[in-house]
Order: structure tokens, then C-alpha cells, then sequence
């Protein structure tokens, strides 16, 4: 018994599913007929030549956006350029600026350099000068106190010097 319930109820899916089937058909043609219908109502015939025209105009049209939004594409490309070069220039500016800058200072110190030079070398000529002339009066000295040994004056000399 249990086995023959089991395949009745097979069977009874079996036909439901056939049942489901049979009804999607008969929908869809109805479905076929009414687009059948609306064709037929609302279609437009047109001859060959007219057809390929507006197919042509179509393509056309269709090629004409297509250029538009390449044309589009390169005008923001070609912004982005000019962009990048502006920003190109202002950076070579900056670093024009920079340089000259930095041409002008390490002028400045050359110049710095060169007067603190001569002052030194003005400075080592008056040392020098001064040397010479202390130099000279040394010997001055010596000569005066041979000098004055010569001419008797040791006690003189000792007590003094």
C-alpha cells in the first residue's frame, strides 16, 4: 500500500507539472498574439531605400556621438596638459628664482671674502711694519748700550737695566 501511494503521488506531480507546462504555453502565445496585433497596428512598412537612409542616418548618428564624447575626452586631456605644463613653468620659475638667489649670495660672500682678505693683508703689512720698526729700535737699543759700555758706563747700565 505505502509503495503505491508513493508512486501515485509521483504520477500526480508528474501530470501537474505537464498541466504547468501546457499552461506557460498557452500564455505565451497569447502573449504572441497580442504582440502580433500591435505589430500589425502600429508597425510601419517603408521601402528598401528609405530603410537603408535612416539606417545610414542612424550609424551616422551613433558615429557622431561617438566622436563627440572622444572629442570631449581630449579636450579634458588637453586641459590636464596645459595644467601640468602651467605648474611646470611656475615650478621652473621657482627654481630660476632660487638659483639666482643662491648665485647672488655666494656673490656676496666672495665679495665678503675678498674684502676680509685685504683687510688682513692690510693688517699683516701694519704687523710687519711694526716688527720691522721694533725690530730696528732693538738694535737701536743694543747698539746704545754698547754705547754707553764703552764709554764707561757699566754701573750705569747694570742699575737701570
Amino acid at each position: 500500500m505505502f509503495g503505491a501511494t508513493m508512486e501515485d503521488t509521483e504520477k500526480g506531480k508528474g501530470n501537474q507539472r505537464w498541466n504547468s507546462a501546457i499552461s506557460n504555453l498557452t500564455d505565451l502565445s497569447h502573449n504572441l498574439t497580442s504582440i502580433e496585433t500591435l505589430l500589425l497596428k502600429s508597425a510601419v512598412y517603408v521601402d528598401p531605400n528609405t530603410y537603408n537612409r535612416s539606417s545610414l542616418t542612424s550609424e551616422q548618428a551613433r558615429t557622431i556621438k561617438i566622436l563627440e564624447q572622444r572629442v570631449e575626452t581630449l579636450e579634458r586631456e588637453v586641459d590636464a596638459v596645459i595644467s601640468a605644463s602651467a605648474h611646470a613653468r611656475i615650478e621652473k620659475r621657482e627654481a630660476e628664482a632660487g638659483q639666482k638667489a643662491a648665485e647672488l649670495q655666494a656673490k656676496e660672500m666672495i665679495k665678503e671674502l675678498e674684502n676680509t682678505t685685504k683687510v688682513f693683508e692690510l693688517h699683516m703689512e701694519e704687523l710687519r711694519t711694526k716688527e720691522e720698526e721694533i725690530s730696528k729700535r732693538d738694535k737701536e737699543i743694543k747698539l746704545l748700550k754698547t754705547v754707553v759700555k764703552t764709554l764707561g758706563g757699566n754701573d750705569l747700565l747694570e742699575s737701570k737695566f
